[in-house]
């Protein structure tokens, strides 16, 4: 089987529109429990782009470097527990180095209600999950996510490996796998999308953390307007990598026509024009 090939307009299509009659509950609220002391970063660049993609609030919560640097980044960002609907967690963290209490917290989130968006360093706690989880591995954590759900290796060289590979460890755990790469595989249920926007130029550091907070903000939105079904969250999944890879080539392109070097926060801060250009392309 090979995958539907994945749009702008399909990305608008599953983006919340702000109306005269919102308020930042009901735009959407993502949590973010990601960075550490060894990575904080991650957790900037999640914040970052969680708020650049448009979401009502973005709640952080996390080491105090992390928390630290997220602030003075992003001072509208709030610190303090409360009401989310929907979760990114993992980015920048190692599951080697979390203590009980950490992963106690994670756990309390993947058996909660709300969809989660789970990467790197917490992918190890999917087998044991019971809310809707996304997860955002790239080659190497699929294949280490697959030995934890006792599925055997797969070859995942080409496309169509990658995709057979991701649609049987979807099917492993109920949720949805976005297979990030230079096309990224989102699968879920049997069935796949591949998004091939973007630029060779994605491939530096810190560009998955910005992904996963364009990610737990399209989740939120969706959460917010009442879509919150398996196939509501693989439509996010795919329009999180195509903004994300259009970000991507937006900010290469600021370089030059032919594109070049870019920064995680570059694609970050090219998110807002091209939400708002898909958005604006879906209403003619």
């Amino acid at each position: 089987m090979t995958a539907m090939e994945f749009s702008g307009r399909d990305a608008a299509r599953a983006l919340r529109r702000p109306t005269a009659h919102d308020d930042k509950y009901s735009r959407g609220v993502v949590g973010l429990r990601t960075g550490s002391a060894r990575y904080p970063g991650a957790a900037v660049l999640g914040v970052e782009a969680a708020w650049r993609t448009g979401t009502g609030m973005v709640r952080y919560l996390g080491p105090q470097r992390a928390q630290d640097l997220v602030l003075q980044r992003r001072p509208e960002t709030v610190t303090a527990d409360g009401r989310v609907q929907a979760w990114v967690i993992g980015s920048g963290t190692d599951a080697a180095e979390r203590d009980a209490a950490e992963t106690a917290a994670l756990r309390g989130i993947l058996n909660g209600d709300l969809p989660v968006v789970v990467d790197a360093g917490a992918l190890d706690l999917v087998p044991a999950a019971s809310a809707p989880v996304i997860v955002t591995p790239h080659a190497r954590e699929l294949t280490r996510l697959r030995e934890a759900l006792g599925l055997a290796s797969a070859a995942i060289g080409d496309d169509d490996e990658r995709e057979a590979a991701a649609l049987e460890t979807a099917a492993a755990f109920g949720g949805v796998v976005l297979l990030k790469g230079a096309v990224t595989i989102v699968a879920a249920a049997g069935r796949s999308r591949r998004v091939s926007a973007g630029t060779p130029w994605l491939a530096t550091a810190g560009t998955g953390d910005v992904l996963g907070g364009v990610l737990g903000a399209v989740v939120a939105g969706a959460v917010a307007d009442g879509r919150d079904g398996l196939d509501d969250l693989t439509q996010c999944a795919a329009a999180a990598a195509w903004l994300h890879g259009a970000a991507g080539s937006r900010a290469s392109q600021d370089s030059g026509a032919d594109g070049g070097p870019l920064t995680a926060l570059d694609v970050a801060e090219a998110l807002p024009r091209v939400v708002a250009s898909v958005l604006s392309d879906d209403r003619d």
